[in-house]
């Protein structure tokens, strides 16, 4: 996972971990996350750590160095996990965009991470992709790899909307690659994003029916974020582009759950819907479970964060910082923080609620439970049995954060 710098401690250079944290981090699925920070062109709503690989090229931190840093990395990851050193459950490509690594890189990483780590029996390995990079030949490459899974950043087909984005794919070639992936043995994932400047209803509808129309295994969509600091947020501020409404983002994700309902997907976190597969088990991101899961991960890249026995931290955001720490013998951290139990409970609370599988009420506190009865009657929340838990309805996933507050106590 790749995010944003937060405050918070000095990490160590050599990123060792305290015992504790070592033992507590054996408990749970283990992932590792692999960023590999370079588009083609950074799209104007994107606040993610990517970089366009000419905007390097010269300082041996560009795309063709990546990969050996990478390495580097996990060998760093190794040393430091010795205590909870275990085979990992998941690995997920992430960016930026790795297809922009040949294929051959990427299945040397994966092959790293196979050596280094190990990997269970059956593990789910994702690669992110946009539609423009990927090929028959290259689908059949990811699949001798051993990867299991490609998600694709489909966003939208209508040609004004990709534009708004700053996407360059042509939405007319997407189900070429869908074909090309499913052929080749993987599960296929879409990405789409809803509430774009100047997108209709109609517009949204006729991307819904087209993901569907692909019949991929999953599907997540998310609210477009006008983050400050990107492009997109200058134009909004300049009035060339009106922002986001949250009553019509509402009802974006009000047709988008009925659509994919109808057609035989289920929710399984908020901006994610997957369909059973032959194994009778939604196509879940079982990666990203292991995220909302409070699981333990690696993180490697710049700006990928970690977390193991509730100690998380991050690596530095460009790619530069990143090369010189690690050819220094360095550990690319930049910060870290120790959670608290407060801290922890809340973060179980916050992610737990977010899942169709509900919150457990053993483990909510008593301001929480004094909170149930009135979400239940505003219709925020169904309480289940066995074991007796809350689940979000549908009104109560688009006030995800108001049901957070209360069941917290705020």
């Amino acid at each position: 996972m790749a995010g944003s710098e937060l405050a918070g401690e000095i990490a160590p250079r050599d990123s060792r971990i305290p015992e504790e944290a070592a033992q507590a981090g054996r408990c749970g699925p283990f992932g590792v996350y692999v960023h590999v920070p370079f588009c083609r062109v950074r799209c104007g709503y994107c606040d993610f750590t990517t970089y366009a690989p000419g905007d390097l090229t010269g300082y041996g931190d560009d795309l063709a160095a990546y990969p050996s840093l990478a390495a580097a990395e996990l060998d760093l990851a190794v040393g430091v996990l010795q205590g909870s050193l275990r085979p990992a459950d998941t690995v997920f490509f992430g960016g930026g965009t790795p297809t922009l690594l040949p294929s051959a890189q990427l299945r040397g990483l994966l092959e790293g991470i196979r050596e280094r780590f190990g990997l269970v029996e059956g593990a789910e390995i994702t690669v992110e992709a946009n539609p423009d990079t990927v090929t028959g030949e290259l689908a059949d490459q990811l699949a001798e790899a051993g990867v299991t899974r490609v998600s694709l950043g489909v966003q939208s087909v209508v040609p004004t909307v990709l534009s708004v984005l700053e996407r360059t794919h042509d939405p007319a070639q997407v189900p070429a690659t869908v074909q090309a992936v499913r052929s080749a043995g993987l599960e296929v994932s879409v990405d789409l994003i809803y509430g774009t400047p100047g997108e209709s209803h109609q517009d949204w509808a006729a991307t819904l029916d087209a993901a569907l129309a692909l019949e991929p295994d999953h599907v997540s969509a998310y609210a477009l974020v006008i983050e400050e600091g990107t492009s997109m947020a200058r134009r909004v501020r300049r009035g060339e582009l009106p922002g986001t409404d949250e009553d019509t983002q509402a009802r974006r994700y009000e047709m988008a759950d009925e659509a994919l309902a109808a057609a035989g997907y289920a929710w399984y976190e908020l901006s994610n819907w997957a369909r059973p597969t032959a194994r009778a088990s939604l196509a879940t991101c079982r990666h990203n479970l292991g995220y909302w899961g409070g699981g333990q991960w690696w993180g490697v890249g710049p700006g990928a964060h970690s977390h193991v026995g509730g100690l998380r931290w991050w690596n530095v955001r460009h790619p530069r910082a990143y090369a010189e720490r690690l050819r220094a013998g360095e550990s690319p951290a930049q910060a870290r923080e120790r959670l608290t139990p407060e801290q922890q409970y809340d973060e179980w609370v916050l992610l737990g609620i977010r899942l169709a599988d509900g919150l457990p009420l053993a483990g909510v506190h008593e301001a929480g439970l004094a909170a149930v009865p009135s979400l239940c009657a505003d219709g925020l929340v169904q309480r289940v049995g066995d074991p007796d838990r809350v689940i979000l309805t549908r009104q109560g996933r688009l006030l995800a954060d108001l049901v957070t507050r209360r069941l917290l106590g705020w």
